[in-house]
This record gives structure tokens, C-alpha cells and sequence, in this order.
């Protein structure tokens, strides 16, 4: 008899076991990347904690999420290829760089395009963002949907940006994009790609003058440190792609696919909703840090010198795709 209960315990046993190490298995795990720094307060990071959050909510236990800042899977460029290749899960990466997959990705780069943020909003989300993010599908990449990192303002060591004028010999470092090449050279300005992991360097040595960037990653990455003027220009604003692997996408049931979904769609909401509500705190802060802030008054100055930037990249970006968004935010 107990030989019998002995042998019964031990299958219970190896059963429990199994099934400890069938749900332990079962966990799908997710690199996750991003260029910028793992702050409370940075973009990037919100969006990747936000979604990660979400998926536990979700379905516990089912997503092992591995977060990867700094650019320690590479920059944009790598960490698309990764996810092309299936070698990296997923990653939050701004639509300029997006761009390099696909051209029409440039329409969020688009100088003074949105008034406000619950205008880019209404796009994104919409009809237009849907078509966008559909286009990755054939390159390997699934688009979750847009978060944000807030509109780009411009912050340098020369002078405050009042007018077009003053963007006038400023070297400026921009993302690696013809696109934002072009818009400050119309602006006079004199722009110098380079990759984000140089940025600070470039600025702290004076290689360049400054930069152009959101309020949050200013501050998330200490460039009050190093820069004097912060002149809130609003030129462009920032859609951060949260994406995953097709291959990851593809590896996963119906149902958890689902859950991806929905768990990116709650956590883009709370990540806007978070960097709205930061953006004015982190004003206050950088004032406090010593940085000169100014306001654009005549913003129609801006938006007639970079007329020619719309002309030119009509055709590149999808002259149907640049015509109805530019519809919808002139109604």
C-alpha cells in the first residue's frame, strides 16, 4: 500500500513538474529596444514599460519582456533589421527612422504639418496611421500603433530661434533623414546628420551648435548640461513606432496576438497621456537648470519658408497620402 501511494505521490509529483515546466516554458519572451535613455520621464522608455505593463495585465505570465536602452542592440537602423530578420522582438523607434523601410513614413516628418497633438492624434490613429503601419507588414515588422514623444523643438548654444532668421549658420545636428536635411537648410540653418549616440558628444565638444528634439528627451538626457537656448519651435512632431518582429508576431497564438494588440493600444493612450502631463513639469525644470526659453509668435514665418519642402516630397511621401492628411488638418 504505501509502496502504491508512494508511486502515486511521485506521478503527482512528475506531473507538477511538467506542468510547472510547461507554463514556465510557455512564457514568450520579448527584447525590447530603444535608442534613448531608460528614464522615468523619457519617451522611448514610457512607451516600452507602459507595454510591457499592459501584456502582465493582460495575461500574466505569458510575456517575459526584456527592456534594452541606450541603443544596446544598435541604433534604429540595426534594431529594424532585427526585427526584420527575427532577431530582435520588438522595439520603439521614432517614424523618421522608420522612413528608411518605407518613404511614406516622412509624412510625420512634414515641417509644421500638425497644430497640436491631439490633431497628430486624430491622424495616427485614424485611417491614414492604419495605412502607414500596414505597409511594414510585407517588410517583416507588425506596427502596434503610435506613441509619441511630443513635438521637436530646437535647443543650441548661439542664439534664441524667434524668426526663420536666426536659424541663420547655426549648426544644427537633425535625425539622418534627407527630409529634416532639407527643412533646415530652407530655414538657413547649417544641419549635420548624425546618429543619435553622438549627439551629446558632438554638442559637449562644439562640433555642433545644438539640436532639435522633444522636451522630455532634453531633459532625460541631460542636454541642459550642455546647451544655453531652448526655443520651443514645434516643428515637427515626433510619432515613436511601437513594432514587433512578424516573426515574433507570427509565433504567437490567435488569441495572445490579441492581447499584443490591445495591450499596445492601452499602453500608447497612457504613455500620451503621461508625456502631456510631464511636458509642463519638465518646462519648470529646465528653466531651473539655467537654459534661455523663448516662444514662437509668427509661426506662418516659418511655415512660408518651408513651403518647398512639401513640393518636393509630395511625390516621395505618396502625393494621395500627403493630399488627405493635409486635408484633414485644415478643416
Amino acid at each position: 500500500m504505501f509502496s502504491t501511494r508512494l508511486s502515486m505521490l511521485t506521478g503527482a509529483m512528475l506531473v507538477g513538474l511538467v506542468t510547472v515546466s510547461a507554463q514556465v516554458q510557455a512564457a514568450t519572451t520579448l527584447r525590447l529596444g530603444w535608442t534613448t535613455a531608460d528614464s522615468e520621464v523619457d519617451p522611448y522608455a514610457i512607451a516600452a514599460r507602459y507595454f510591457a505593463e499592459e501584456l502582465e495585465n493582460a495575461a500574466p505570465g505569458e510575456f517575459d519582456v526584456r527592456f534594452f536602452p541606450n541603443h544596446q542592440l544598435g541604433d534604429d537602423t540595426e534594431m529594424l533589421q532585427g526585427m526584420q530578420l527575427g532577431i530582435l522582438d520588438a522595439a520603439v523607434i521614432t517614424g523618421t527612422q522608420i522612413s528608411t523601410i518605407d518613404s511614406s513614413f516622412q509624412l510625420n516628418d512634414l515641417p509644421f504639418l500638425y497644430a497640436n497633438s491631439e490633431q497628430a492624434h486624430e491622424i495616427l490613429d485614424g485611417e491614414i496611421g492604419q495605412e502607414l503601419m500596414q505597409r511594414l507588414e510585407p517588410q517583416g515588422i507588425i506596427g502596434l500603433g503610435f506613441a509619441e514623444a511630443g513635438f521637436r523643438h530646437t535647443i543650441n548654444n548661439e542664439r534664441a530661434i524667434t524668426s526663420p532668421e536666426d536659424f541663420s549658420g547655426i549648426k544644427l545636428r537633425v535625425q539622418p533623414s534627407d527630409l529634416y536635411i532639407e527643412s533646415f537648410r530652407v530655414l538657413g540653418a547649417n544641419p549635420l546628420p548624425l546618429a543619435w549616440s553622438e549627439s551629446f558628444t558632438a554638442v559637449q565638444q562644439g562640433t555642433v551648435d545644438g539640436l532639435e528634439i522633444p522636451l522630455a528627451v532634453i531633459f532625460a538626457n541631460k542636454y541642459p548640461e550642455v546647451t544655453d537656448y531652448l526655443s520651443l519651435t514645434s516643428h515637427t512632431y515626433n510619432a515613436l513606432g511601437l513594432l514587433i518582429s512578424k516573426q515574433a508576431m507570427d509565433g504567437l497564438s490567435a488569441d495572445m496576438q490579441n492581447v499584443v494588440r490591445e495591450a499596445a493600444a492601452k499602453a500608447i493612450e497612457r504613455q500620451r497621456e503621461t508625456i502631456a502631463a510631464n511636458n509642463e513639469e519638465i518646462l519648470v525644470q529646465i528653466a531651473e537648470q539655467g537654459m534661455e526659453i523663448n516662444e514662437i509668435e509668427n509661426v506662418e514665418a516659418f511655415r512660408e519658408r518651408v513651403a518647398p519642402v512639401y513640393e518636393e516630397y509630395r511625390g516621395k511621401i505618396g502625393a494621395d497620402l500627403v493630399d488627405r492628411t493635409l486635408q484633414l488638418v485644415t478643416e
